[in-house]
């Protein structure tokens, strides 16, 4: 058995197979997920599991080189807007030339969902708590 911070297997699975510049997300329970596209649905029930806490397990075993965010999350939800920037701040240090970018959500819908490698769905009932995650190096 795997020693990780990730239990699920599908999600651990879709993880392992990233390499570098590879796109993923984290959405809440309403970011429409194209047909056709990997989701691995963690949702279980109005607000369980939630966005954050998702999102700090994996900033945790991934590499990450760039995040992207819905510029609509600064004001219509700065709550988890700080938190997610907190996430980053704690875990950014291993990461190599880092990159934070603000779209709007249209576009983060249209180009970032849209070439995506999976999204991961949580239970997550408050706006704009979606997150795109661009794979990077250890080295």
């Amino acid at each position: 058995m795997l020693k990780s911070q990730i239990i699920h297997p599908e999600l651990l699975y879709e993880l392992s197979k990233l390499g570098h510049t590879d796109v993923f997300v984290i959405a809440d329970a309403g970011l429409p997920i194209p047909p056709g596209k990997k989701r691995i649905d963690l949702a279980f029930a109005p607000g369980r599991p939630g966005f954050l806490e998702v999102l700090e397990v994996v900033l945790r075993n991934v590499v990450v080189e760039k995040a992207v965010l819905a510029s609509e999350i600064k004001d219509r939800n700065p709550e988890v807007h700080k938190r997610v920037l907190d996430l980053i701040e704690a875990n950014k240090a291993s990461w190599k030339n880092f990159e934070l970018k603000y779209v709007p959500h249209e576009e983060f819908k249209a180009v970032y969902v849209a070439s995506s490698r999976f999204v991961v769905r949580t239970g997550e009932y408050t706006p704009y708590s979606n997150i795109a995650l661009v794979a990077g190096v250890p080295f």
